[in-house]
């Protein structure tokens, strides 16, 4: 087993003397090499000598998605290009991408992070790892690929799609690890019940899902219709990509390898620190990084920090699922609402499939939701009074759960579109 027990079980004293240490060596980094930081520190009246405490972090600006666009391509790099190995880009749908550069060191370290998040995950150098993320500027294909090959497990580097073929070789080759996004591992599961297999023939025991938010109960759901034990994992190209944090067996939270990443939550409005157990969006400063570190980025993630010892022996922190995105957030009469939410309570329910889409509209000066569901082969043929009850019944519980009222319309089986990378759950139509 690929364990780092020096590093990720370390007396908390001892990693707060690391991280001040690589701090301040990461802010002397970015004010002496990118301009846009040293303004940003100059209009706050801050210099790396500053920095004496981890407190001090405070001192130091946010950083935001947009000031990477702002600085397109390669103004946030602290390295001239002949040090960068590999650039990898964002999969913004709007705008140009994010682009952000490795040296061979970053490289390192990624495989290195990943290398323990695959761990937690159940991966050791006897398994076959069948990596359904996409390949290329997208950071989830190459980067599980880079800890898998750490770990010494053989790779099946399938990238996302072609999804008959995942399965015919998942049991060809008797992959036991799947790494994909969890709308994409219930995609495998609804086609391997289409096609009428017999899931013994594969030999699937780990999954190990992320890109997306998803719930506990998704979780649930995957885990009974693949058999397999799914773990979530966290990351985003910014920061490095998949492998700054990760749950372990005990799934109780994902651990941040907090020797390379410094977190905190912020309240989302003021940008004030909030304490452990209070939920706020996560921001995280590269402590290791080289080629393109950030300071304070605002990830727009929701999720809460604890720092309670986990069973597992890992002291360092921990974060919960996210539970959703400042910017995916939708304020629907005055209702914050996040498409999670809406999942928690379709699958609590059962009786449908755990594929849904939320519409939302203004008419006249009134916002609408409408929620689409697919219901399950058996509900379908129901009869029509079976149907109006399930739709009163989601109906009120919408309603009594997230405080708004909605339109439910429930659709037939394989309806709406599934997704084979992040799946698209929300359809705002408002002229805001």
């Amino acid at each position: 087993m690929y364990w780092n027990e020096h590093f990720e079980c370390m007396n908390r004293e001892e990693l707060k003397e690391l991280q001040l240490m690589r701090l301040k060596k990461i802010v002397e980094r970015v004010f002496f090499n990118v301009p846009f930081y040293r303004k940003k520190f100059q209009e706050l009246g801050v210099e790396p000598a500053d920095i004496k405490s981890l407190d001090d972090l405070r001192k130091l600006p946010f950083t935001t998605k947009q000031d990477l666009r702002d600085n397109y391509p390669f103004g946030m790099f602290t390295v001239p290009m002949s040090e960068i190995v590999r650039v990898h880009a964002s999969s913004g749908t709007t705008g140009k991408p994010t682009v952000v550069g490795y040296t061979r060191e970053d490289i390192n370290t990624w495989a290195e992070v990943l290398a323990r998040t695959l761990t937690c995950g159940g991966t050791t150098k006897n398994s076959v790892i069948q990596i359904a993320y996409g390949y290329g500027l997208f950071t989830g294909g190459l980067g599980i690929h880079y800890g898998a090959e750490r770990v010494g497990a053989s790779v099946i580097p399938m990238s996302a799609g072609n999804t008959k073929r995942q399965l015919m070789l998942m049991k060809d080759f008797g992959t036991n690890v799947l790494a994909c996004t969890p709308s994409y591992a219930l995609y495998l599961a609804e086609t391997l019940e289409k096609m009428d297999w017999d899931r013994d023939k594969l030999k699937l025991k780990y999954g190990i899902f992320g890109a997306e938010p998803w719930s506990e109960r998704m979780r649930q759901e995957i885990e009974k219709r693949l058999q397999i034990s799914a773990i979530d994992i966290y990351g985003l190209s910014e920061v490095i990509g998949p492998g700054v944090a990760s749950e372990c067996q005990g799934k109780k939270g994902l651990h941040i390898f907090e020797d390379h990443f410094l977190p905190e939550i912020i309240d989302p409005v003021t940008g004030e620190s909030l304490p452990f157990g209070e939920k706020g969006e996560l921001v995280f400063t590269t402590l290791t990084k080289e080629g393109f570190p950030v300071i304070r980025y605002r990830t727009r993630d929701i999720s809460i920090m604890t720092e309670e010892p986990c069973s597992c022996g890992r002291t360092h922190v921990r974060m919960s699922k996210v539970m959703g995105r400042t910017d995916d957030m939708m304020v629907i009469r005055g209702v914050n609402v996040f498409p999670t939410q809406v999942e928690a309570v379709l699958l609590e329910i059962g009786e449908i499939e755990p594929h849904y889409l939320l519409i939302v509209d203004r008419i006249g000066n009134l916002d609408s939701l409408e929620i689409q569901v697919e219901l399950s082969s058996s509900m379908f043929s129901d009869k029509i009074k079976g149907l109006e009850d399930l739709e009163r019944k989601i109906r009120s519980r919408i309603d009594s759960t997230l405080g708004i009222s909605a339109k439910i319309k429930l659709v037939e089986p394989h309806s709406l579109p599934r997704s084979e990378g992040k799946a698209q759950r929300v359809i705002d139509r408002r002229k805001i």
